[in-house]
């Protein structure tokens, strides 16, 4: 549930902090004074776009941040999915640059809208009048019946077995496709993996350590005089350094002992001798094992040119991708050496599969099906309540081949009017019929389920009188197990709030802004006497208002 909302700079918002209750919050105010437009910025944590035009200041960026518990929505999986630190208390930020550049966070981690919208549409869901596709979508409707059903382990289960059985039907497919053309390549295949095979290539940087070898051994009568005069510049000649070091060590060992400082001096001495005698030694063993060998010079340069030509053959760019291919070669050699066990044990794993995942479908359906009279009966039951008294429901089911959402084809029929036959939801529902049947819809969901906080914009339009009470009892039985936040034009509704908030324009600055407090008591009634009775409410409003926030 939302539990503190934050709006900076944003149309006609200044700054707007909000702390809503956890059940039932009823928006009211005067037609423009900006009601809607916290649902555009609500919007905009659900990933909608946005435009620097929509800053109420434009040198200032727009900041729209949302703290939601989410313990209870299982989503745990969808952080660790998007690589993202999971908190029961999640805080979700957009902001709006002045010059149009949008950023999004989640937990102070920045997202792709992408991601925000996936994550804002799990914690908030946001109804209009005009909220029309989602009813007729099957998916929806699937949605529904599984909720109704309570069908969370069943529908996790089929997942599981679908997901398996699409893998097995790629695989089987895949190898069946690829078997002519496997039957047709297998002599190149073996051709070419003897020819890999017979190289004896290995990882252990043979060409390099080669061609490092056969460097030298080009070399190696330039190489072997380098080392020789090294030798005779440090050690062999008249004036050799390593002399020059020993006479100057003398002299310091006949004054160390009259300073601290000297003897520190000879012991550095030491070091740079002991040193230089070791290097003397490397020197030497390298300078004893230079040899020109014609005879392995030549084997290098065969073993090199058999490295190129293969490195050319097959395009690659070293030893290790010639092994890479090698392997690749090894197991489709495999393969076509094996090719018809190999496709009968890909067929009995896709049959295999096929079978469990229609054996799910056929439970999922089944149970699916029981609640299709149950669920339409209180269906009716509620859209009666909310003034749709002539309507009927049914559940149109067809059977299926296996799809991610189970073997069935789902179409709900709706009818609003006595003596017409149920349709399909797009061809007879006006758009006031659809809000109360949706929210109708979601009244059931949200008894079987933890649904997200609901956002409701004027859904109480065009209704009025004992159908406006009935509709403000079911927000508030409603939201006795989950938020809700209601726009409404209804004193019936705002009377039932667990928290009411009064939306108005602020003109006492330079610019008009939209500023939002939370109502209490007499501020209360005043509010929703001026709903039923204007502006200037009269005595027989106000004792109405009270009477409607008494019951």
């Amino acid at each position: 549930m939302l539990k503190h909302l934050t709006i900076k700079n944003y149309a006609l918002i200044r700054h707007l902090e909000l702390e809503p209750s956890a059940h039932l919050n009823v928006i009211t105010g005067e037609t423009g004074a900006g009601k809607s437009i916290m649902l555009g910025a609500l919007g905009l944590l659900m990933g909608n776009r946005a435009e620097s035009k929509v800053l109420w200041d434009e040198q200032e960026k727009c900041v729209t941040e949302g703290v939601f518990d989410i313990r209870h929505y299982r989503l745990k999986s969808f952080f660790k999915a998007e690589d993202l630190d999971y908190d029961d208390t999640t805080v979700i930020r957009r902001e709006i640059s002045p010059g149009g550049k949008s950023r999004a966070f989640i937990n102070d981690t920045p997202v792709t809208l992408e991601v925000m919208k996936k994550l804002g549409g799990l914690l908030m869901d946001v109804h209009s009048q005009h909220e029309t596709l989602a009813l007729g979508n099957q998916a929806f409707q699937l949605r529904l019946i599984d909720a109704y059903a309570e069908n969370t382990t069943l529908t996790d289960k089929y997942a599981e077995d679908w997901s398996a059985y699409t893998k097995a039907k790629k695989a089987y497919e895949n190898l069946r496709d690829e078997a002519d053309t496997l039957r047709q390549e297998a002599d190149y295949i073996r051709f070419q993996l003897e020819e890999l095979n017979k190289a004896a290539l290995d990882e252990d940087n043979e060409q390099e350590k080669l061609e490092s070898e056969l460097k030298i051994m080009e070399h190696a009568e330039e190489i072997k005089s380098r080392f020789q005069g090294i030798l005779s510049v440090l050690s062999t000649s008249e004036y050799a350094s390593r002399n020059g070091l020993r006479d100057a060590r003398g002299h310091l060992q006949h004054i160390a002992s009259y300073s601290e400082s000297y003897n520190a001096l000879l012991q550095r001495l030491d070091s740079v001798i002991i040193e230089l005698d070791d290097i003397l030694n490397e020197v030497e063993r390298e300078e004893e094992n230079i040899e020109f060998d014609p005879e392995r010079s030549e084997l290098i340069k065969e073993r090199l040119s058999l490295f190129y030509r293969l490195l050319k053959k097959h395009g690659a760019a070293d030893v290790p991708a010639l092994i890479a291919l090698r392997n690749g070669l090894e197991e489709k050699n495999s393969i076509t050496g094996n090719l018809d066990e190999a496709l009968a044990k890909a067929k009995a794993a896709f049959e295999a599969a096929e079978k469990n995942v229609r054996a799910t479908g056929a439970k999922l359906s089944e149970s699916r099906q029981k609640v299709f009279t149950p669920l339409t009966t209180q269906l009716v039951k509620l859209l009666q309540e909310v003034g749709i008294l002539n309507a009927t429901l049914a559940v149109d089911r067809q059977p299926a081949e296996p799809t991610p959402a189970g073997m069935d084809k789902i179409e709900l029929l709706f009818s609003a009017n006595k003596g017409i036959a149920p349709r399909p939801l797009a061809q007879v529902a006006s758009g006031g019929e659809f809000s109360r049947l949706m929210f109708c819809i979601k009244y059931v969901m949200a008894e079987k389920t933890a649904m997200p906080t609901l956002v409701l914009d004027e859904i109480d339009t065009g209704i009025s009188g004992e159908v406006a009470i009935k509709l403000g009892n079911l927000m508030k039985s409603m939201s006795k197990k989950h938020q809700l936040i209601t726009i409404s034009h209804l004193p019936q509704v705002a009377a039932k709030g667990d928290a009411h908030y009064f939306v108005y324009k602020d003109h006492s600055a330079a610019k008009t802004m939209s500023s939002i407090r939370e109502l209490k008591a007499q501020d209360r009634v005043q509010e929703i006497a001026k709903m039923i009775g204007g502006e200037k409410p009269s005595k027989i409003a106000l004792e109405n208002a009270q009477e409607l926030l008494t019951q």
